[in-house]
């Protein structure tokens, strides 16, 4: 590795922008790439706001990943004197026998020092009066937690990648000839051809196109789709001044965002859609959802039971078999590295994964075996 190598970073997302950037201030010299701009609406960091949580159940490293993420996403809104992390608490409800992930949850959230609180059902009632927790028998209430503007902070980290050095460029890679090693040069959009040492492909539900020899659908993209409803004129309660992100495992699991500058009350569900295709399909939200949403609402928000849908959005998830993050070399070529698989739940990490794959990179340090591609396609195989 040279001492000052030079990266190429393929997708702004949230996975790619912060390694940029991490890469950037700590010494490589960096391009960053993205077919249609940082946080733009096809992405997985496309969209308003994104969950800050550190509940993750037991037996896994995204807690521990969490606790990091939150400190560094409070030193760049210092550096950067702007607010992304809205600390509004997260609500996780959790309802009869079927609390195993909630369970799970608690000595993790210890043991990476994450705030949190047990409630009780009566402890929940009287805090939070607007709800209605029928069939809710306790809680976890992450005090430090909230949500994330997500576009806006995509938009942040190219910004100051640029103000600090790196080179940003809105332009696609062309998938030819990406599995033939030793991959010494890339093809971009304008038909030119661009160098680099090491080459970051952080696509999101694309890396399995450009490489469908090595992922192929081991990243799955699949269709989420998010309502925003209006709250009673003048009522504040269901502001993230006075109700938490919660999340609700009761038949399936959803979950909300208040606030949302102004947006409306979120809602979605975190259950894996169709197979959805991030670049051509249509983002439209099907009638089912939009009177499932409905029912749900009417029963947990009572005083939200006939309130007017005003806006919609269709997002994807990049699924993994296991809804585990991909970080690895490719399998024939050293100097590519592969990152993805964010599967709904990568956007908090974004400047954790950075700094991480930064030290990876310029350390030539080998990733975690959870995140290894030999182990998925052992997993997929069985």
């Amino acid at each position: 590795m040279k001492s000052k190598p030079h990266v190429a970073v393929i997708g702004a997302g949230a996975f790619g922008g912060w390694t940029a950037l991490h890469l950037l201030e700590n010494g490589a010299r960096v391009a960053l790439l993205d077919a249609w701009g940082p946080g733009n609406s096809r992405s997985s960091s496309g969209g308003e706001t994104r969950v800050m949580r550190g509940a993750y159940g037991a037996d896994q490293p995204y807690t521990q990943m969490a606790a990091r993420a939150l400190k560094l996403w409070a030193k760049y809104e210092r550096r950067w004197k702007r607010q992304f992390l809205h600390r509004s608490g997260v609500l996780w409800m959790a309802s009869g026998p079927d609390d195993d992930f909630e369970r799970g949850s608690l000595p993790m959230l210890r043991e990476a020092k994450i705030k949190f609180a047990e409630l009780s059902s009566r402890e929940m009632k009287k805090r939070w009066p607007q709800v209605n927790f029928d069939g809710v028998l306790w809680g976890i209430y992450e005090p430090e937690c909230g949500y994330l503007d997500a576009r806006a902070s995509c938009q942040a980290v190219v910004s100051s990648f640029v103000a600090s050095g790196g080179k940003y460029r809105q332009l696609a890679v062309m998938p030819d000839g990406l599995e033939n090693a030793p991959l010494r040069s890339l093809t971009v959009s304008d038909g030119s051809q661009f160098k680099a040492d090491v080459y970051v492909f952080a696509c999101g539900p694309w890396l399995g196109r450009l490489f469908p020899d090595t992922i192929s659908d081991l990243i799955t993209p699949t269709k989420q789709e998010v309502l925003f409803f209006g709250t009673p004129a003048g009522d504040p309660r269901f502001s993230d001044e006075y109700l938490p992100v919660w999340g609700d495992h009761r038949d399936h699991f959803l979950y909300g965002i208040t606030g949302n500058d102004r947006r409306g009350f979120k809602v979605a569900d975190d259950t894996r859609g169709p197979v959805f295709d991030p670049t051509s399909g249509e983002r439209v939200v099907s009638p089912e959802t939009i009177q499932y949403v409905r029912e749900y609402l009417a029963f947990r928000f009572p005083a939200l039971k006939d309130a007017p849908l005003i806006e919609t959005r269709v997002c994807q998830y990049e699924q993994t078999p296991d809804a585990d993050f991909i970080v690895d070399r490719h399998p024939q070529m050293e100097n590519v590295w592969l990152l993805g698989g964010g599967s709904g739940h990568g956007f908090k990490h974004g400047p954790a994964v950075g700094e991480m794959m930064a030290e990876l990179i310029l350390k030539n340090r080998e990733p975690d075996a959870r995140w290894k591609l030999e182990r998925f396609s052992e997993a997929k195989a069985r």
